[in-house]
């Protein structure tokens, strides 16, 4: 008779008064063991295959002794870089000697846990009744609840939107532009009517005194005449004449 058996991971088959070498065994040396995990047993011509171990089969062993293995020297090399390592390493073993092999009847020690049984509803009749009862609970309160009074609208408010004058583009005026028209709104000559009112001999005293001495070389004689053509609206004579200046001068 023969059997196989899992032992500490490993596949074995072994016979009665068989010695072999496993890997190392916790329990101590002349200690008994048992392995339950038998995957076949041969008899003659009889042969009981498990799916996966076989219900009532086991392996009685003793352990004879614990040793090591032989030394298995590991050497590592990379040519052309200096690198050399060499290591030995000796597997930790137990010899054990089978004593009897048992077909049926073997019943392990070790207790496993009964599976509570668990009543429980099924899924869909569970969803049936909380929906059930959710309605119910939402009828009830609609019963009971008073009716709220609608409440009258309140009457949109209306936003007052200020009106602000940004002034008139000054750099229509041929002769002013960007920086000249900034300084002269800092002056708080911003509209065309107001230009028109300006005298020319002031304008050129805000540009220097605003501006620096490089703004003495503009000429404002024509500035007031245009801001004044253009504040009325007559465009079209503002540029006839525009067209007859030459950099806002005569």
């Amino acid at each position: 008779m023969y059997a196989i058996v899992e032992i500490a991971g490993q596949q074995f088959k072994v016979s009665k008064d068989q010695k072999l070498f496993v890997h190392r065994l916790p329990q101590e040396e002349g200690a008994d063991v048992t392995f339950d995990k038998v995957l076949l047993i041969g008899n003659g011509e009889q042969v009981n295959i498990g799916a996966p171990a076989i219900s009532g089969a086991a392996v009685k062993a003793k352990i004879l002794k614990h040793l090591k293995g032989d030394k298995v020297i590991v050497f590592k090399k990379k040519r052309r870089k200096g690198y050399r390592v060499k290591r030995g390493h000796r597997q930790l073993l137990s010899q054990i000697v089978v004593e009897e092999i048992i077909e049926k009847g073997y019943k392990s020690s070790e207790k496993k846990a009964a599976k509570p049984k668990a009543k429980a509803e099924a899924p869909a009749k569970k969803k049936a009744v909380e929906a059930e009862t959710k309605a119910d609970t939402v009828q009830k309160f609609a019963e009971t609840a008073p009716a709220k009074e609608a409440k009258p609208a309140k009457p949109a408010k209306k936003t007052k939107t200020a009106k602000k004058s940004q002034g008139d583009d000054l750099k229509k005026i041929e002769g002013i532009g960007p920086k000249i028209a900034e300084i002269l709104k800092e002056a708080g000559i911003d509209t065309f009517a107001k230009l028109a009112k300006a005298d020319p001999e002031k304008i050129s005293e805000i540009l220097i005194e605003k501006g620096g001495k490089r703004y003495a070389m503009h000429n404002p004689s024509t500035w007031p005449k245009q801001a004044e053509l253009a504040a009325e609206g007559k465009w079209e004579e503002l540029e006839k004449w525009q067209d007859q200046l030459k950099g806002g001068r005569e």
